[in-house]
């Protein structure tokens, strides 16, 4: 259900509805009547309420398009906009399906860091859905993908609390956050 001005696992979308779609992506939300599939719609930002911290995680359920290219997921410290995004970046998970990669990498201060090495299999197939979790602990990000952990990304961001917004693009559909 979609709960206007509350919050659930700390993520709210930009238009300050509830994300939580732990229910059929169909629901109908009783105090606006919209289809909540419009609340999960990709390109998808979201608020993380207090930001990040030691012992919070970030889950990502969705479905992998027929055709893909690729999709990303970002950990930011603001918002940003389309034409300036935000200066700090903490995470970025970049699926590449033409070659096979799951790569990350941090922007600190405008400046890219290099990607880190690719892991050893690919684990998105298309049209296929898909789990990713992401924990944070005190010197960095844990990645799962449906239950397996494939690598730890160590923080280039001081501040946790800062990091503030989940960014969602590509090709891939969302089905449930939080």
């Amino acid at each position: 259900m979609a709960v206007s001005g509350t919050e659930k696992d700390g993520i709210n979308t930009e238009d300050e509805h509830l994300n939580n779609s732990f229910g059929n992506p169909g629901l109908i939300s009783p105090d606006r009547e919209e289809d909540i599939t419009r609340l999960l719609t990709v390109p998808f930002s979201g608020r993380i309420k207090g930001g990040m911290r030691p012992g919070k995680k970030i889950i990502v359920m969705g479905i992998v398009d027929p055709e893909p290219e690729s999709f990303d997921i970002s950990l930011t410290c603001g918002r940003g906009t389309t034409d300036e995004p935000p200066a700090d970046v903490a995470l970025e998970l970049c699926a590449r399906f033409a070659d096979r990669q799951f790569l990350r990498k941090a922007c600190v201060s405008g400046t890219w860091g290099e990607e880190e090495a690719p892991i050893p299999y690919f684990p998105f197939i298309q049209d296929q859905p898909f789990r990713i979790e992401i924990h944070c602990e005190h010197q960095r990000f844990r990645i799962f993908v449906d239950g397996h952990q494939l690598f730890d990304f160590y923080h280039k961001v001081s501040s946790l609390t800062a990091i503030d917004t989940i960014r969602i693009n590509g090709s891939l559909h969302i089905t449930k956050l939080g």
